[in-house]
């Protein structure tokens, strides 16, 4: 049977592939390129693909849900290799371990070739340890019919247990929609029905990780709002309320407030 190949991209543009990535992608019979839990920075697939000699087949959400077209390339290259490439890392999101299991269903084999991720980039940027971090908390565009407290309640539960928090900002890629850093921030703000994290709660903002330009602000809730942070992507970082001494002196460079 075929063989499915994860690839991760990293979290800059197409030069973040490995070597040996670029040559495993040039010897696969179909090469698709997963494009609505994040981004690379834009012409990164273009320029791939001019590198590579061969078309990068882009795959929205439901085509990536679905499975279908990844599972019938798997079908018509039967001894063969499909490639599936994943901004940041090929398992950070769930719905890649689906396509796994999918393939896995019909007889295929896969591997796994992995990359950085927003997952452990935040924290390192930062200089925040780790093993500090709570359950990851997902942010999703602001909806008067659906406005869950679910990321709320995360948050204040890993902070009640002394652990940091990563939120993740939802984007719309096809839309050309991504949720910012300053939009983030109101809607943490909360409303008078329902308040959220208080204005003086410590929180860091990153943007853009794995590029040229990629920046850092720490401050309170209620200073950082009306920050300009510039192009995304970004995500959060809620700390602790206590820091380790060396984590306190990894921040002070980013304070703003």
């Amino acid at each position: 049977m075929a063989e499915l190949w994860f690839v991760g991209a990293g979290l800059g543009d197409e030069r973040d592939l490995s070597l040996r990535a670029m040559e495993l992608l040039r010897s696969m019979d179909a090469v698709f390129a997963e494009e609505y839990t994040s981004v690379l920075a834009p012409g990164s697939l273009d320029r791939l693909a001019s590198a590579l000699g061969r078309p990068v087949h882009r795959l929205g959400r439901e085509a990536v849900e679905g499975a279908g077209p990844v599972l019938q390339a798997l079908e018509t290259h039967a001894k063969g290799r499909v490639g599936f490439l994943v901004a940041g890392d090929p398992f950070g999101a769930t719905t890649h371990v689906a396509l796994r299991l999918a393939a896995e269903d019909r007889g295929h084999t896969w591997r796994y070739l992995p990359n950085a991720s927003i997952l452990t980039a935040a924290a390192s940027y930062l200089g925040l340890m780790h093993y500090r971090f709570g359950r990851t908390v997902s942010l999703p565009f602001p909806d008067p019919r659906f406005r869950p407290r679910s990321p709320l309640e995360l948050l204040e539960r890993n902070f009640s247990q002394g652990l940091h928090t990563l939120v993740l900002l939802d984007l719309r890629p096809s839309e050309g929609r991504f949720l910012t850093a300053g939009e983030a921030l109101d809607l943490l703000a909360g409303s008078p029905e329902a308040p959220g994290l208080a204005p003086d709660r410590l929180i860091a903002v990153v943007a853009r990780l794995g590029t040229d330009g990629a920046q850092a602000w720490v401050g309170t809730r209620s200073g950082l709002q009306g920050t300009e942070f510039g192009a995304p992507l970004h995500a959060l970082v809620v700390p602790a309320a206590e820091l380790h001494f060396e984590e306190e002196a990894a921040l002070a460079p980013f304070r703003r407030s």
